[in-house]
């Protein structure tokens, strides 16, 4: 289980506050997903760190910009994220530590967790369901077998699988590091992980949250921007 002082040490921005509030549900999403060792914690404390400020950012601030009237229907991105109806942009901003977007997206992880987020999009953002949903997306992309691996390669296509490209590789690395070392997970060893095996291949399928295509249309068109806000 993940203790506080821990989750202190790799998230050091999360307030005391916030640390209480999330560890329970925090430490039950690992245990209902199989992140069930130090290598698999490490791997998932370090991307959602990256994703969400450290945890401090649960929802996505809704002006709207220019790039997020663009989830509105009729546009493209708007299609690609299932949203048909007036309002679905707003009504199914990203939310929680990996931000699900998009009406498709909220019908299919609330159909999975036996949860209506369509009719109660707001509920993703909250602890008890946020870091389950980012659980089961993990489990889904097969990311716990690649974070068994260890290294440093295997480290960087799971943040393939998450983000779609290596956007924040960078901070994302940095807190695997603190997050191995205050887990107590061996050094990578020269040549390959400490296990000596290769990272598995992607599972069949592609498990989507939404914020992939935005971050696409934010690569073709430089002057958008994607903000979250505190819950």
């Amino acid at each position: 289980m993940l203790t506080d002082e821990q989750l202190h040490a790799i998230m050091p921005g999360l307030s005391k506050a916030k640390r209480d509030l999330y560890r329970s549900f925090l430490n039950a999403a690992m245990i209902e997903f199989g992140i069930d060792s130090p290598a698999r914690h490490a791997a998932f404390l370090a991307q959602l760190a990256h994703e969400s400020g450290q945890l401090r950012f649960m929802e996505e601030i809704w002006g709207p910009t220019p790039a997020q009237r663009r989830y509105e229907p009729v546009s493209t991105l708007a299609t690609g994220l299932g949203n048909s109806e007036a309002g679905d942009g707003k009504r199914f901003k990203g939310r929680g530590p990996i931000q699900i977007t998009g009406r498709s997206n909220y019908r299919r992880y609330g159909d999975l967790l036996q949860v209506d987020l369509v009719s109660s999009p707001a509920l993703a953002a909250l602890p008890e369901l946020a870091f389950r949903i980012a659980g089961l997306f993990w489990m889904k992309n097969g990311l716990n077998e690649l974070a068994d691996q260890a290294s440093a390669a295997a480290f960087k296509q799971i943040t393939r699988r998450i983000n779609g490209g290596f956007n924040g590789l960078a901070e994302r690395e940095h807190f695997y590091a603190v997050a191995r070392t205050t887990l107590g997970v061996p050094a990578e060893r020269a040549g390959g992980s400490p296990r000596g095996r290769r990272a598995p291949s992607p599972p069949p399928g592609v498990f989507k949250r939404g914020a992939e295509a935005i971050r696409a249309a934010s690569r073709r068109n430089p002057y958008s921007s994607r903000k979250t806000s505190r819950p």
